[in-house]
């Protein structure tokens, strides 16, 4: 069993950093300096916030939290995502522009595409080469990679300009200690993710299951079962057996699909076991190559089809709404405000829909992998002429006022007030395309805090349900803590190259390019050739600092 699965601990962990935070500025005893703790040694922290006060920028005018940020004209260059819907330009969203033009300043993008963000960005983040005021940086950075370059401004020397970010700080513990850098600087303003509710699960569609007489599976061996049985009938009742597409599963979720089958958690990498141990899931020398064999057998079948490495989301929404496909596995907004809606006969009900179902069982439980509730990062660039309205500017951004922007969008237009004095969303506030258009939740280029709340109203009562029945099946992520310099050192210097072998032959073992049994055993080898076990003992050592510290 997974260490890091197991979600009342996590809870209780967490409950326990707080307690451990709050009473650091009080007991010298308890402090750990960063070099020395996985737990950031937030007393500095906790001392500039006690301390913050509202002061006048170098024009003369004091901000206080609420907009507008400056009495003078601004422009601010932010690089940033663009949208994942193809069809949305997030710099041209209502909701987008209202915070821009409520703030008082101008918006200038550099918004790169959101498939290869982090491939485009790092480069010019690495050399400094980027004259935006706010950066959004690709991932978590975890090894402070990013923030070694010296690009990026410590947002606590500006604490007096971020009324806001400081109460957030306060009231969330656990994350200023995750966003707390070695150095005791805090960097980054994070947008913040839906940590146990909506997350990638497995879905069906329920007529087609209906129609095959099959329950629900809950073993590998009955999944492949139904697949097999969606493949060879014809389930969208066109007279034909040769337009049935049995699974739609982009690459990127396999891992989440089947790793816990085998006892993996490959979507974080490393896991702990109930020793606490960590290894690195990609090198199990028996459950990783039972993984690779399975999938290897279902892409022999033509269950897992030739191309999907090449399969995208709007493929898949384009299969749902001609029925040619019965399995999908996404985040679980796509259950009913991407998948189900398109399908043609859907009409509003759980029995004509695509429904989140359980996770799959082999030798292990199955379970699905939660997220960080850190999100995107945004900092502001060293070399900017605007430090004092970029750090502003985040600080307005990640406010409440604008977060409940993100969450409902503007009343009458996308949500209204009822009788009851609740709110519920309007007809177009239920049309996905129309809400993404609109700017809903737009971490792409702002700090936007995701909702259970806002999500719940939005989505069909069954998916609402849903969501609630698959909680107790999420576990936990790898924890977020900044290494050290030394431990950074070793992960930037060997990950990189492991990451490129692990990516490369796991294309290969599953189309059987590469045989697994003649070649599985020569690629563990080269990861550890490649310095894998140095990497281990690293993360080894945080989560032994990291267990300790609870």
């Amino acid at each position: 069993m997974n260490v890091l699965g197991e979600k009342d601990m996590n809870k209780y962990c967490k409950i326990i950093i707080a307690t451990l935070l709050a009473a650091s500025a009080s007991c010298a005893c308890a402090q750990r300096t960063p070099s020395s703790s996985g737990i950031a040694n937030t007393t500095n922290i906790d001392n500039k916030i006690e301390n913050a006060e509202t002061v006048a920028d170098n024009s003369g005018y004091v901000y206080t939290g609420v907009a507008p940020i400056t009495e003078d004209d601004g422009t601010i260059k932010i690089m940033a995502e663009k949208s994942n819907y193809k069809n949305v330009d997030i710099s041209k969203a209502p909701i987008v522009l209202k915070v821009f033009e409520e703030a008082g300043v101008t918006s200038d993008w550099q918004l790169y595409e959101y498939d290869s963000y982090a491939d485009e960005t790092d480069p010019i983040i690495m050399s400094s080469d980027t004259d935006a005021d706010i950066i959004k940086v690709p991932g978590l950075d975890p090894n402070q990679v990013y923030i070694k370059t010296g690009l990026f401004v410590p947002l606590d020397e500006y604490f007096d300009y971020m009324p806001n970010f400081i109460k957030w700080l306060s009231e969330n513990p656990v994350e200023k200690a995750e966003l707390t850098a070695e150095d005791g600087h805090i960097y980054y303003v994070p947008s913040l993710n839906l940590a146990d509710d909506y997350q990638p699960c497995l879905m069906y569609n329920q007529v087609w299951l209906k129609a095959s007489g099959l329950s629900e599976p809950e073993t590998l061996d009955e999944f492949v079962e139904l697949l097999r049985y969606f493949r060879d009938n014809d389930m969208n009742g066109d007279g034909s057996t040769d337009d049935e597409i049995p699974m739609s599963i982009m690459a990127e979720f396999l891992p989440y699909m089947f790793g816990p089958a085998f006892g993996l958690d490959l979507v974080s990498g490393f896991q702990a076991d109930d020793n606490g141990v960590v290894t690195y899931a990609y090198a199990d020398s028996d459950n990783y190559r039972k993984y690779l064999t399975f999938l290897n057998s279902l892409y022999e079948e033509g269950l897992l089809e030739a191309d999907y490495t090449s399969l995208d989301r709007d493929t898949v929404i384009d299969r749902i709404s001609k029925d040619l496909t019965g399995v999908a596995f996404d985040f679980s907004w796509a259950m009913s405000m991407m998948y189900s809606n398109v399908l043609p006969y859907y009409d509003g009900t759980v029995d004509t829909a695509f429904l989140g179902a359980k996770p799959l069982s082999g030798e292990h439980d199955g379970f699905y992998v939660g997220r960080n509730s850190l999100a995107g990062m945004f900092g502001v660039n060293t070399n900017s002429v605007h430090i004092e309205l970029a750090v502003k500017f985040l600080d307005y951004a990640m406010c409440d006022h604008c977060q409940d922007y993100y969450q409902w969008g503007f009343e009458g237009e996308s949500y209204i007030i009822n009788d009851d004095g609740e709110r519920e969303y309007t007809g177009n506030g239920k049309n996905n395309d129309w809400l993404q258009s609109l700017g809903i939740n737009p971490g792409f280029v702002l700090p936007a805090a995701q909702s259970v709340e806002a999500t719940d109203i939005l989505v069909a009562d069954w998916h609402a349900e849903s969501n609630l029945a698959m909680r107790e099946y999420v576990r936990d992520p790898w924890p977020a803590i900044y290494s050290t310099s030394k431990e950074s050192d070793t992960v930037n210097l060997y990950m990189p190259d492991i990451q490129s072998k692990v990516d490369e032959s796991a294309a290969g073992f599953i189309n059987g390019s590469l045989d697994i049994e003649t070649t599985f055993d020569a690629y563990i080898t080269e990861l550890m050739d490649l310095h894998l076990s140095e990497v281990i003992e690293v993360k080894q050592t945080q989560y032994n600092r990291y267990i300790e510290a609870l």
